[in-house]
């Protein structure tokens, strides 16, 4: 058996939300690897946290916005270059209460509401191209019930 063969994939596992709010969408500018990008509020899945829980917690703690998970947008496989892998989760929010005096993740410059328009000329600031995926994605309509996603004990 081969080196490759013999080898657990384990992906870095991340989720996402999308939060729509008067046909804007809530993204975070961030410096990543040296660069200024933006990227919908997204971060690793933490030890033993359920992925609703992490969804929310990400989008608290980088955009100071509350939400309400409302669906579930799809999975994402994203081999970077780097060779670094990645699974991310996406899901759908409503935006509930913005806490102004949080202050955001390290690494985080702002939260702001880009158009789709916007979002989408923006493309060469685009953290990896499972942002423009995802919003795409919901903006199409994709949406599955929050129920398509279970955690066991």
């Amino acid at each position: 058996m081969s080196v490759a063969e013999d080898r657990i994939w384990q992906p870095d596992t991340t989720v996402a939300t999308v939060v729509v709010r008067e046909g804007r969408l809530l993204m975070v500018e961030e410096y990543a690897e040296g660069r200024l990008v933006l990227n919908q509020p997204a971060g690793h899945l933490e030890p033993d946290e359920h992925l609703f829980d992490a969804a929310v917690r990400e989008t608290l703690e980088e955009s100071g916005w509350t939400v309400r998970l409302t669906h579930f947008v799809g999975a994402y496989q994203w081999k970077a270059e780097t060779g670094r892998q990645y699974l991310r989760l996406a899901f759908a929010g409503e935006a509930l209460t913005h806490h102004a005096e949080r202050a955001l993740d390290e690494g985080i410059v702002r939260a702001l509401w880009m158009t789709p328009d916007e979002l989408r000329q923006a493309a060469p600031r685009h953290r990896s191209p499972l942002v423009w995926k995802v919003a795409a994605d919901y903006l199409a309509g994709r949406r599955f019930p929050l129920s398509a996603v279970s955690q066991l004990a």
